[in-house]
């Protein structure tokens, strides 16, 4: 029999924000899976737990993940952690989690801190719906793709960032959302923890005397209504095979657009199928 991944929260800034779960389950298991053994070491003297860690994180080998998944079906239990909140959230760990299932290998979650919920929580914006979009890509193409795609989400939608690329991204924003309200938040749960609430018009120049500094979750307000230009069905239905190009499924894809268009999914999907 199998042994279980645990995929295992842990704390985002301040060590004492570990669950009780949480530390019984990196005492039980037989080994760990870390992003940075050196962070998670630190974490696991803290609290006197004595376990292996192995190495895994975004540039590990399919070798590596491939050892992990060898143990697991010999019978031994692991956790995987990353630095700081949940694996897999913009950290690895995903694909540890599919070739877990491809493997029949059952797989657990144990909750902890996360900066995203934690940042949208104070964020004094909308928290009804929001969307999380990870970090944009260094690629100027992929970064212009990725804010054109969003500029019309009615939802409050959260980035992370570092420091350095602190600025051009708010100039980016400002370009492609306008000047919308934002809520800066850094070092979140640290001793420096900071949540500047803002425009990004305003955010450019507070940035301009003042070096950023930490890591950052963006929290931004989404785009009025009245401001998402209207669409026709027939490019609403173009929307939706653009994205099924892009490899989503069909079904997925008539979702995601109706919730952006307000066409109803239903209605997409007979429209797609009605021109094949």
């Amino acid at each position: 029999m199998s042994g279980t991944l645990h995929v295992l929260g842990t704390p985002i800034g301040n060590i004492s924000d570990i669950t009780l779960r949480a530390l019984d389950t990196l005492n039980e298991v037989d080994f760990i899976a870390a992003e940075d053994t050196r962070v998670t070491l630190k974490l696991l003297n803290k609290y006197d737990i004595k376990k292996q860690l192995v190495s895994y994180h975004d540039h590990s080998s399919r070798l590596c993940a491939d050892g992990i998944i060898n143990r697991l079906l010999a019978g031994e239990s692991c956790a995987v952690v990353t630095d700081a909140g949940m694996p897999c959230i913009s950290d690895p760990g995903e694909g540890l989690v599919k070739l877990c299932y491809e493997n029949n290998i059952p797989v657990r979650v144990i909750p902890g801190p996360s900066a995203v919920v934690s940042a949208l929580a104070v964020s004094g914006l909308d928290t009804s719906r929001f969307s999380f979009e990870g970090f944009l890509s260094v690629t100027k193409k992929q970064r212009i793709q990725h804010l054109e795609s969003v500029k019309n989400n009615t939802n409050t939608m959260i980035f992370y960032e570092a420091p350095h690329k602190l600025v051009t991204t708010l100039e980016d924003m400002l370009k492609y959302f306008g000047d919308r309200k934002i809520s800066l938040c850094r070092e979140l749960t640290k001793i420096y923890e900071e949540v500047i609430r803002l425009t990004i018009s305003e955010a450019i120049k507070y940035y301009e005397s003042k070096s950023p500094k930490g890591e950052y979750v963006l929290v931004i307000e989404g785009a009025k209504p009245s401001e998402v230009p209207a669409l026709t069905i027939e490019q609403a239905a173009e929307m939706v095979k653009k994205l099924i190009d892009d490899g989503i499924k069909a079904t997925a894809a008539c979702k995601e657009v109706a919730a952006e268009t307000g066409y109803k999914k239903s209605d997409l999907y007979q429209m797609i199928n009605s021109e094949n």
